[in-house]
């Protein structure tokens, strides 16, 4: 139970962390570690989504009140595909290809996750 206080707290700040960046600043302002902090902040929130939403479908399915620590490495590895996309797409190299790539790096890292824990 205090690990879902904990990614609740964490997905409020950095969803209010990027809210305030997104209107208050631009790129050129903040510099490079500016946007070391909006990647991370983003990242923080969308892990914080993930597992809220796979704490939920485990509830649903098997009636689990919490995950264990295989269940929580999946959703950091999941939680690197957004920013992986914008990362693309920040480049300007968004197609099929780009994509599929995105999704093949994310499969072999979720069957390290299941290979190794």
């Amino acid at each position: 139970m205090k690990h879902n206080r904990l990614i609740t707290t964490t997905s409020i700040i950095g969803l209010a962390a990027l809210i305030l960046m997104l209107n208050v600043t631009s790129p050129t302002e903040v510099g490079p570690i500016g946007v070391l902090v909006f990647f991370t902040t983003l990242y923080v929130f969308t892990f914080s989504i993930i597992s809220l939403a796979m704490q939920v479908f485990f509830y649903l399915g098997t009636k689990k009140k919490s995950l264990n620590k295989k269940e929580y490495l999946y959703s950091a590895v999941l939680a690197f595909g957004p920013i992986m996309m914008l990362m693309a797409r920040s480049f300007g190299a968004i197609n099929v290809w780009t994509i599929a790539l995105i999704i093949l790096f994310l499969s072999l890292a979720e069957f390290l996750v299941y290979k190794r824990i």
